[in-house]
């Protein structure tokens, strides 16, 4: 019997959907690299923080220290704090530093502050007993302070708390990211723990270039990032990579260039997939990034690598909390072309230059490609608004692309979209 359709799965949320391919349609299924053996996690935290990148141990760098912040990402990561944060604590009483002289600072961007019980299940009952642990108050213009403007016009707000530390520590994990090329480092910093206004000023800056900068290892926006948090004064930095199940691959600890950079070459051996070519459709999951479209998004950008021009994205996504809890007002133009959004930022039509350079990088894929949207969260009308076709279903919406690209055309299927970084086959 010949088999000429094969049922494709992909994640969604917590559940796994399925929709039907034809064979010669399938170009490829890619996704992260999986690892059969992986590190036990706390020997290979110690080793990391024993083994420091660039810069002396902990114990010795915190002589004289008074007041020692941790910078923590929030639910939107997967980082593994409550397992790297009791190993700082301990190494910090070691040196002779109280836990009530540690602070922890969730480096929200411009998210959602995390709600108490969030904050309990992702840092450990455990923990909270022996650290504050606080949302960065980014809304809060009293509790961040002007430092003046880098090079590039990027006005720096900054977390009070974060500024007043004598030992400042980010946290994160590394994975490909469309603004900065990978994420973790100093973005704990920026947009962690900036102000709204210095988050808008580097997104912005992000789109200067048509593509994104997803890969993109050195950049103008991870050199802006990284000016910005030397003048924070971010010493140290507690970076893994995790592979697709969330496990850790690789832990790093050092100076946050040096420690950063020793990361991206083990995230890139996980995350950078080959791809046999562009194909007319692409089908992308949004997982895990799937909370919001404020997350989900980032699959846009893998798949604007992976698509012809002309071609059709086809976003895959729960999104329970909607498009974005927190920037909600940007639905009012997501849906213009990219030269009406670019014109309303530069004349100040639009103030939120966060959601407005995202408004931008969406509009600007629209142009190679039609997107389609398929999700629980996100209504009919909302998706219009974002310049996109909504669908009920993954197969009516691929049914659809396959009628408008022809019998023949070629599907390629991102299962982790966001942190997938395709790379092109040569020859």
């Amino acid at each position: 019997m010949i088999i000429d359709h094969k049922s494709i799965p992909i994640p969604y949320g917590d559940q796994t959907i399925n929709f039907s391919l034809g064979v010669k349609n399938l170009l490829s299924v890619i996704s992260p690299k999986g690892l059969t053996e992986v590190p036990e996690p706390v020997r290979e935290l110690e080793r990391a923080l024993h083994n420091p990148i660039g810069i002396p141990p902990l114990a010795h760098a915190v002589q004289g220290a008074y007041k020692v912040v941790i910078l923590a990402d929030d639910l939107t990561r997967a980082t593994p704090v409550q397992r790297i944060i009791p190993l700082l604590l301990d190494e910090l009483n070691a040196a002779g530093i109280s836990d009530d002289q540690v602070n922890i600072l969730i480096a929200l961007g411009t998210h959602r502050p995390m709600t108490e019980e969030e904050i309990r299940t992702r840092f450990g009952a455990v923990l909270l007993k022996r650290v504050p642990v606080l949302n960065n108050p980014w809304q809060e213009s009293n509790q961040m302070v002007d430092i003046g403007i880098t090079q590039n016009g990027t006005p720096m707000e900054i977390s009070r708390l974060a500024l007043e530390a004598d030992f400042l520590v980010g946290l994160g994990s590394i994975v490909p990211h469309h603004i900065i090329g990978f994420s973790g480092g100093a973005k704990i910093v920026q947009p962690g723990v900036t102000g709204t206004a210095t988050t808008g000023g580097t997104h912005y800056l992000s789109t200067r270039t048509s593509r994104s900068y997803l890969g993109v290892v050195e950049n103008l926006v991870r050199a802006e990032v990284e000016t910005i948090a030397e003048q924070v004064g971010l010493d140290a930095i507690f970076n893994v990579v995790l592979d697709k199940q969330g496990q850790l691959v690789q832990a790093f600890y050092g100076e946050p260039r040096l420690a950063h950079r020793a990361g991206v070459r083990v995230c890139q051996q996980i995350y950078g997939v080959p791809l046999p070519g562009r194909a007319d459709i692409v089908v992308a999951s949004s997982h895990p990034c799937d909370i919001e479209f404020w997350q989900a998004h980032k699959s846009l950008y893998s798949s604007d690598l992976a698509v012809k021009d002309s071609g059709t994205i086809i976003v895959v996504t729960p999104c329970p909390e909607g498009v974005s809890v927190t920037h909600q007002e940007m639905l009012a133009f997501t849906a213009l072309d990219a030269d009406r959004i670019m014109r309303s930022i530069e004349q100040g039509e639009i103030q939120d230059q966060v959601s407005g350079a995202l408004a931008l990088a969406w509009a600007r894929i629209r142009q190679r490609a039609e997107v389609y949207l398929v999700s629980d969260g996100i209504s009919k009308e909302e998706t219009h608004a974002l310049g996109f076709t909504p669908f009920d279903e993954v197969q009516s919406a691929v049914d659809t692309a396959l009628r408008k690209h022809g019998p023949d055309a070629g599907v390629n299927v991102l299962t982790h979209a966001p942190e997938t970084l395709p790379v092109l086959s040569k020859g």
